[in-house]
């Protein structure tokens, strides 16, 4: 059964942001109830959150409409995690001091779960120091925020106030769900996307790769505790939950990357997609075509994987195969040949797997064993890819 989500809403201009994020929770498989503020239901209606939640909305404290129990202390003790956004300053200040006046602050300070609030205001209201103050002071208790983002705001202010992307509040609830966080105190990189080779300032030698597997890797490994290291070439969405992004392009800029962090990392997940060979020339104007043939010379990048390998100590070690056949027995022999811990595998003819899709299916091998995984999110492949890596750290305690 998926966890239930307790979603607040409270009264500004965002508010109609919130239907988006219930709607998203929806279509995840969570249970998701909502309670409005009186002020939220001037912007948005309870009949559009209770037609996308399909659950009732609860406003008033006193409703006598209700089944036969204290509805408040019932959802407070049903939610796995409460989620207020918008948030407005009103809200902040009760939460911070333990103030319930209406439905949503009584059951907000009746929970027991994580609690996750999202601003939402002025600028100026935002950065008054009593806001900032009791931000301060919800913190102090354990409470989680979701910055507000910068922009022209409703009020035609310019600054820092407007709710976060609903990406960046599904992402803080995926955190915060994760109970079993087994890479707390780990410190990981993970590598993402496609290496990006120059011909001259227009061409360039690269490979479908999107890194949409190694962002997954970076955004499951952070809801399990770790400490997140990503350097990525990709447009995929990466939330501000990552702890550090650094940005490549071509294979010797990964290297660089890489090799500099690598000593103090205690796990490396290599799923960017590296180009064997750049040009051994370049050129820093355009070339011009002609009607002859064009011929480019190549030579080999450094195997980032197989330095990883000869360098490694106490790290763990994950390197990717894609193939188009043989798949186990090339990745063993990958495996063995660069010195990893886990190879995760995969065959670029199978349906659902490869680049620019939302799922794969892997095969992880180690020295230990080899284990098929079905048709899975990329989230859910990273999850077992990280659990397999935890097995393997233990297995080298042993």
């Amino acid at each position: 059964m998926k966890p239930c989500i307790a979603v607040g809403v409270t009264g500004g201009i965002a508010a109609f942001k919130a239907l988006q994020l219930v709607s998203n929770l929806v279509k995840k498989g969570y249970e998701v109830h909502v309670i409005m503020s009186k002020n939220a239901t001037e912007f948005v209606t309870p009949l559009s959150f209770e037609t996308i939640s399909h659950n009732r909305v609860s406003v008033d404290t006193f409703d006598r409409n209700f089944e036969y129990d204290v509805q408040h202390i019932s959802l407070a003790q049903k939610a796995d995690c409460f989620v207020v956004a918008p948030a407005t300053a009103n809200f902040i200040a009760k939460a911070a001091h333990g103030l319930a006046d209406d439905m949503l602050t009584t059951t907000f300070l009746a929970a027991e779960c994580p609690k996750i609030i999202c601003p939402a205001m002025n600028t100026h209201m935002l950065e008054n120091p009593i806001t900032q103050d009791n931000i301060k002071t919800c913190k102090k208790y354990g409470m989680m925020f979701v910055d507000s983002e910068s922009g022209i705001l409703a009020c035609k202010d310019v600054g820092k106030g407007r709710l976060a992307d609903v990406a960046e509040i599904e992402e803080a609830i995926e955190c915060a769900l994760v109970k079993d966080k087994f890479l707390t105190g780990k410190k990981l990189l993970v590598s993402a996307g496609a290496t990006v080779e120059h011909v001259d300032p227009v061409r360039t030698l690269s490979n479908p790769s999107t890194g949409k597997m190694g962002v997954a890797v970076a955004k499951m490994a952070k809801r399990l505790g770790a400490e997140v290291t990503l350097v990525a070439n990709t447009r995929e969405f990466i939330p501000k939950t990552i702890d550090h992004v650094i940005p490549f392009t071509s294979a010797k800029s990964l290297e660089e990357i890489v090799l500099s962090h690598f000593e103090e990392m205690d796990i490396i997940v290599m799923a960017a997609a590296v180009s064997d060979y750049t040009p051994s020339v370049t050129y820093d104007h355009k070339v011009k075509k002609s009607d002859d043939d064009l011929f480019i010379p190549l030579q080999r990048t450094t195997d980032i994987l197989a330095e990883c390998g000869k360098r490694k100590t106490h790290q763990l070690l994950c390197g990717f195969a894609m193939e188009t056949e043989n798949l186990e027995n090339y990745a063993a022999q990958k495996l063995v040949k660069k010195n990893l811990d886990l190879i995760a595998a995969n065959n670029l003819f199978v349906q659902g797997a490869g680049f620019a899709t939302d799922t794969n299916v892997m095969t992880l091998i180690t020295a230990h064993d080899v284990t098929p995984l079905p048709l899975l999110s990329k989230e859910m492949t990273a999850y077992e890819i990280l659990k397999k890596l935890k097995g393997e750290t233990y297995a080298s305690n042993d």
